[in-house]
């Protein structure tokens, strides 16, 4: 197949594969690229008018329609309200880089370093964006020993740092996912990650019962399917423009977006995911929904989370949450101590 005239390095630094689908990505572009001139004009203008990006119903539909690459890291910085945290501390990123390192924690941070992003030219032992990559990981697992460095965090922390293109931007931005948005995700028990999976598994039992019937009939577990999915919030599991558009509503709506996107995914490829017959074909059928056309037409996609999931209020998932984490503390009790 002709490579067309699209570059075998995408622009965010990312290795295109030789079986990658030239053909689909020129089709898709053809239209994405006026979506994105289209939303490009309508942020410069409300920009340049001096408006300040505050949480209102506008804000809240031009997110949802995609924020503009050149405006991600201050748009994400607002809408998130990582900004207010960074202004309760203004020189704390630099203070920790200039403070000394634990050497386990600088040990354990090394290591993940070469596994980030291997397919990246930026990521590679001749460019620096590793040690960017370094830095904000050992900076935020000293900031919150509570966390620490989990793996999963080095995907999050080098998609922040190729769209921001600043240490401590993502810094900030991986702070505020982690503490406010993410609770308990990436703590050593994951716990907050292990309640959102069964969380997840309920709310497609309730929207599309024959597919849950399914996948527990064919005996693969929601954590096996889903739990990279949550963790590095869809980096490496999705196209890239279309992780960076699901990113732009996660900084503004928060964890329910998520869910929107698992469940679509799942409704979407419903058809597939049912002609499967076996716990291998499975596991194949889930990797694959991930990489096909509906998932790289990013703005069709983003459309669709929501619309496919239908109603999905906070007030369900909260409530979801509750009873998960509460049958998860009582089987904890349960269980003879260590």
């Amino acid at each position: 197949m002709a490579q067309s005239n699209f570059s075998a390095v995408d622009e965010y630094g990312f290795e295109r594969h030789e079986d990658f689908d030239y053909a689909s990505y020129e089709d898709f572009m053809s239209v994405y690229l006026k979506v994105l001139a289209s939303r490009a004009h309508k942020w410069s203008t409300m920009l340049g008018e001096g408006k300040s990006v505050k949480r209102t119903n506008t804000i809240k539909r031009y997110v949802r329609k995609g924020i503009p690459s050149e405006h991600r890291p201050s748009v994400w910085m607002a809408i998130s309200e990582a900004d207010k945290m960074r202004d309760l501390a203004p020189d704390l990123y630099h203070k920790i880089l200039d403070s000394p390192f634990e050497k386990e924690l600088v040990d354990i941070v090394k290591t993940d370093l070469p596994r980030t992003f291997p397919d990246n030219i930026y990521f590679s032992k001749e460019a620096n964006h590793q040690t960017h990559l370094f830095n904000v990981l050992i900076a935020y697992a000293h900031n919150n020993r509570v966390v620490g460095y989990c793996q999963g965090l080095n995907y999050i922390a080098g998609l922040l740092l190729l769209s921001t293109k600043s240490e401590e931007t993502s810094f900030w931005l991986l702070k505020v996912l982690v503490e406010k948005i993410l609770p308990d995700y990436y703590t050593r028990t994951m716990d907050g990650l292990i309640v959102d999976i069964e969380v997840l598994s309920e709310l497609v039992k309730s929207k599309a019962p024959d597919v849950h019937q399914h996948v527990i009939n064919l005996g693969l577990p929601w954590a096996v399917i889903t739990t990279k999915w949550f963790v590095c919030l869809f980096a490496e599991v999705l196209p890239i423009e279309t992780v960076l558009r699901i990113w732009d509503c996660l900084f503004y709506e928060g964890s329910k977006i998520l869910f929107r996107v698992c469940i679509t995914l799942i409704k979407t490829n419903k058809e597939a995911i049912m002609a499967c017959n076996d716990f291998t074909s499975l596991a194949e059928c889930f990797k694959a929904i991930v990489k096909n056309a509906s998932a790289l037409h990013c703005h069709e996609f983003m459309q669709s989370i929501f619309k496919v999931p239908g109603t999905l209020s906070n007030a369900t998932i909260v409530k979801l949450r509750d009873r998960f984490a509460k049958q998860r503390r009582e089987q904890q009790q349960k269980e003879p101590p260590r």
